[in-house]
Order: C-alpha cells, then sequence, then structure tokens
C-alpha cells in the first residue's frame, strides 16, 4: 500500500480527511455502522456525489429492492446533490437480485461494474440487509474477505454501511474482514440529542482518536474535531514586554501599563458589578490603537451593548464602522463549545484579530458537555489563541454578590487565569461599594492595591488606594476607623 499522503484518497469532505488523518487510505475497505437516523447514507453519499463531481467514477450499489428514486429523492435537498453526475460518474446498481441467488453471484456483480467502470469507489448502502437476507456468517465472511480482496486488485476503494451500535458490530464478522470502521451515533445528555463520531479502525494509518462533534446540515455532514485532540503547532517563544490597556489610565497604572501581550486574562465579578463595560473598554482600546478587537457576547446583542456603553461616555460605533471592532452575539441556545469556538477562530483568523473579548465564559464552560474535558479544552483554547498572536480577556461572574467563597483552583476555567482581575460588592456603612483588585499578572508586575471604582454617565473612574477597612475582598468589610481611600463614612 502507497505510503505518500499524496496516494491518499480525499473523500471530498475536509473535516472529515482530518479525522482519518489526511484522507482514505487506497484500495482499503470501510464500513460505517450506526443506528438508524445516525447519518450512514448521507455521509457515505456525500462522499461518492464529490468524487463524481471531481471526475472519478464510483459505483452505488443498493441492496434492498426499494426504487433507486427513492434514495435520491432523500439526497436531493443536500447541496452536494449533483443530478448531472448520475449515469456519468456515479453509477447506480441494484444487487438485490444478485444477492438473492448466492456470494458468488453478488461478488461477481459488483466487481465486474466496478471493472467496467473503471470506478474508485464502490459504495455498498446496506450490510445489515445482506445479513438479514444469507442468515450465514460464513457466508457474509467469505463474500466480504473476497470482495476486499478483488476491490484492492481493482485499485478501489469499499465504502458501506451497516446498521448496528459499534459494540454489537465489534462482535461480528464483518469488524475483522475491513481496513476500517467509523462510528456515527446519536447521544442523549439530558433533554439534548448530539451527533458524535468516531474512528475506530483505521489499518496502516494514524488519525485522530475518540468521538468528534458531527453535524449534518443543507451542505451535508460535518465533523468538528474536539479541540484539544487536533495536533497544535507550538512555538515556545519568551513572553513580550509589551502591554494591551483598557484605555483606563487608572486601571491600567494597577497593571504598569495594562495586561501582558499574549497572554489570557479572567475578570470575574459579581452580577451587574460592570465586567461588560471593562471588557468593552479593552476591546475599543484595541481599535483605537489599530490593532482589530473581535468582542464575543453571551449577554447582550450589538445593538445592546453599543447603547450601554455610549451611555458612560463610551461610543465604539466610529470602530465598528471601521472595521477595526467586531461585535458577535451567541444567542441563548443550545450549542456545543467545538462547534462555537471552531467559529470564532476562523472569524480570529479571517479578521486578523489581535484582542479577543469573551464576554460570558460560565456558558462556554458548561457547553462543554463532557465535564472532564473542560480543563483540556480551555487550556488548548488560551494556546491556541497564543499562537494567533491574540492577547486575550474572558468575564466569568462571581456567583455571590458578597461572602468569603473566592477560590478558582477547582474550576476548570483556573487554567485559563494567567492574570486575574476580580470585582466586588462591599457592603459598608449600609452602603454597596464596587472594588476592583490585580489577584494574580504571572511574570509581571503589578499593583496589590484594592481601588474603589465608580460607573457614572461621566464613564468609569477608579479611585485611591482603600485603606479604610479589612475583609474587602469577601465582600463584608469592616471599617478601620478614620476613612482613607475610596470608601466613603
Amino acid at each position: 500500500m502507497p505510503s505518500s499522503e499524496s496516494a491518499l484518497f480525499q473523500s471530498g469532505i475536509p473535516s472529515f480527511d482530518v479525522l482519518l488523518g489526511g484522507g482514505i487510505p487506497p484500495r482499503q475497505s470501510f464500513i460505517v455502522t450506526g443506528t438508524p437516523g445516525s447519518g450512514k447514507t448521507v455521509l457515505c453519499s456525500q462522499v461518492a456525489f464529490m468524487a463524481a463531481a471531481r471526475g472519478i467514477p464510483v459505483v452505488l450499489a443498493t441492496v434492498t429492492s426499494e426504487p433507486h428514486d427513492k434514495l435520491m429523492g432523500a439526497l436531493s435537498s443536500f447541496e452536494f446533490f449533483k443530478p448531472d453526475v448520475l449515469g456519468e460518474k456515479l453509477f447506480i446498481i441494484s444487487a438485490y437480485s444478485a444477492l438473492k441467488r448466492g456470494p458468488k453471484e453478488a461478488r461477481d456483480l459488483l466487481l465486474q461494474t466496478v471493472r467496467e467502470r473503471g470506478a474508485a469507489m464502490l459504495f455498498i448502502d446496506g450490510l445489515r440487509s445482506i445479513r438479514d437476507l444469507w442468515q450465514d456468517e460464513a457466508r457474509l465472511r467469505e463474500f466480504l474477505y473476497e470482495l476486499g480482496i478483488g476491490l484492492a486488485a481493482s485499485n478501489c476503494i469499499g465504502l458501506f454501511t451497516t446498521e448496528y451500535p459499534l459494540e454489537r458490530l465489534m462482535a461480528l464478522p464483518e469488524a475483522t474482514t475491513v481496513d476500517g470502521i467509523v462510528s456515527l451515533s446519536v447521544q442523549v445528555h439530558g433533554s439534548r440529542r448530539v451527533r458524535r463520531v468516531e474512528v475506530v479502525k483505521l489499518r496502516g494509518r494514524p488519525h485522530l482518536t475518540g468521538e468528534h462533534t458531527m453535524t449534518i446540515h443543507e451542505g451535508g455532514v460535518e465533523f468538528i474535531p474536539r479541540l484539544e485532540a487536533v495536533p497544535l503547532e507550538f512555538r515556545d517563544e519568551p513572553p513580550t514586554l509589551k502591554r494591551k490597556g483598557f484605555g483606563l489610565p487608572e486601571l491600567d497604572a494597577l497593571m504598569h501599563g495594562g495586561l501582558p501581550e499574549l497572554s489570557t486574562t479572567m475578570l470575574a465579578g459579581s452580577m451587574g458589578i460592570g465586567k461588560t463595560l471593562l471588557a468593552t473598554h479593552f476591546a475599543a482600546d484595541a481599535a483605537r490603537h489599530g490593532e482589530r478587537a473581535l468582542f464575543v457576547s453571551f449577554f447582550d446583542a450589538p445593538a445592546m451593548l453599543m447603547a450601554r456603553a455610549k451611555r458612560v461616555g463610551l461610543d465604539v460605533d466610529p470602530l465598528l464602522g471601521e472595521g477595526r471592532l467586531t461585535l458577535r452575539y451567541v444567542p441563548p441556545m443550545e450549542f456545543e463549545a467545538d462547534v462555537l469556538v471552531r467559529d470564532i477562530l476562523r472569524q480570529v483568523d479571517a479578521l486578523k484579530v489581535q484582542r479577543l473579548v469573551l464576554d460570558g465564559l460560565t456558558d462556554l464552560e458548561l457547553s462543554i458537555i463532557d465535564p472532564g474535558r473542560r480543563r483540556t479544552f480551555l487550556a488548548s483554547l488560551a494556546m491556541r489563541l497564543r499562537m494567533r498572536g491574540v492577547t486575550s480577556l474572558f468575564t466569568r461572574e462571581v456567583p455571590k454578590i458578597v461572602g468569603t467563597e473566592l477560590d478558582f483552583n477547582d474550576a476548570p476555567v483556573a487554567i485559563l487565569g494567567e492574570n486575574l482581575l476580580l470585582l466586588r460588592y462591599v457592603e459598608l456603612h449600609g452602603q454597596m461599594h464596587r472594588i476592583m483588585s490585580v489577584l494574580k499578572m504571572r511574570d509581571s508586575e503589578y499593583s496589590p492595591d484594592l481601588r474603589e471604582f465608580q460607573i457614572k454617565d461621566t464613564g468609569v473612574k477608579v479611585l485611591a488606594p482603600v485603606r479604610s477597612a479589612v475583609g474587602l475582598l469577601t465582600g463584608q468589610a469592616r471599617p478601620l476607623g478614620t476613612t482613607v481611600g475610596g470608601l466613603g463614612e
């Protein structure tokens, strides 16, 4: 078998080729298995049509007595369906009569058709129907074995579907006869049903292991590999000395000029305390310095975000008009983290973004359905942003407005905390005050002072260091006598 990457057969679905380690190995036979409705026929039909559209002859064999136009009618709504290739490069035959006569007759029909058409792929839709028809393990094993040899001799790839859960298939002779197995599934998570794909077996080829997200839309089947499973071109480079500020002089001074370039920062705070506003300042400051910024919000649509910023003197309309600031809204609906992050990274690349704000990290964290993935997923996201030259800021809500629980160490988002800024409400003398503190900046100097800050129509104002009370970070302050700094009597 040729081992060069150029010898791999391109499926026509780039994301499928990524899972397969570059494409389908030549002269091999595959089974795509899964329960009814998992997308087997759509996937294999898409591969067949995409090959035919490139001028590669394909034979599609049906093994039931159903008319061909029923299958074509079911596929006609997909964009990959090209009726002009039917009969020209995509040849549909029925193997049902030959199968009823026996394995030899069926094998001879299929191989003869492959040779006559010069086909590079044979797609058989429904191996389980053959098993049900023959009710004979030995006949089925012999049929698949000899068919595989014949296809390899004709330099033809075999692509077969069968309706079995993976565990059931692995106990059948089909699993040992073919070179590769791809499992499709529809899994239940609470009230949700999600599609998954796994390359279970691929002879002689490295591939992405484990389960990955699968979607079916008008374009056909698409796979989104787990973020942390895709190899990353890591560059071991020392940190830069540049800073990325908020455009708020008092706040930037706390961090000796701003956040370190290429770092990842978590801006944590109570509900309604001003996280989104400070994050908007960070994105707007990038645009004012000639950089491109992307602001992704799980809370506010662009019009609402712009209006709230303008009420405190931050007008981002000109920055949006000039294309230096882009606002993206993620509505409150079901989504999967791999899909969303895939789209965000594509947008980062397309816009050449240098600063990214993700306003609502908890929503992203909860969209990672498998809790065991959350730490590695977020770590992979942070690294991929850094490798793209992006300085990122993520906001996260602290569950309690006041209280002593401030430990993020066990939370998956702790992996993002190269830098940690905390905003809290403090109750003192019967009034609520806003305070901020830089709790952590990795490998960088910063001021540890606690500062009161105010949000008014004139903008955000960071006041002098607070020296008049203790217990401020818990939100339950105790006065120390004479007032010094931002907190009043």
